[in-house]
């Protein structure tokens, strides 16, 4: 079996849409990316994985989504909070092959 190659994928929500998309370092390749049709209530778990599988992904055994936030103007107290939530995950093609 192929080690499967580990990385991050991250949920934002911004202008009222959640965006989910997996880190593709240090390469020219588009991120694989899917757009929720609502920010509000957030995705579920359930939602998330799905979109991860239909990306391809699946959550790293034992990955938890972590949540934090930015600020739209970093410079500015009263800026509009981002919400980014990340995990590990990995390739479902490498895990099954």
């Amino acid at each position: 079996m192929v080690t499967p190659q580990e990385f991050t994928a991250q949920m934002s929500v911004r202008e009222d849409r959640c965006r989910l998309y997996v880190v593709l370092l240090n390469t020219t390749e588009r991120w694989p990316e899917h757009r929720f049709d609502h920010a509000w209530p957030l995705p579920t778990f359930t939602e998330r994985a799905e979109a991860l599988s239909l990306l391809g992904f699946e959550p790293v055994p034992g990955a938890e989504w972590t949540w934090t936030e930015d600020a739209e103007n970093p410079d500015d107290p009263a800026s509009s909070v981002l919400l980014i939530a990340a995990i590990r995950v990995r390739s479902r093609s490498e895990v099954r092959a």
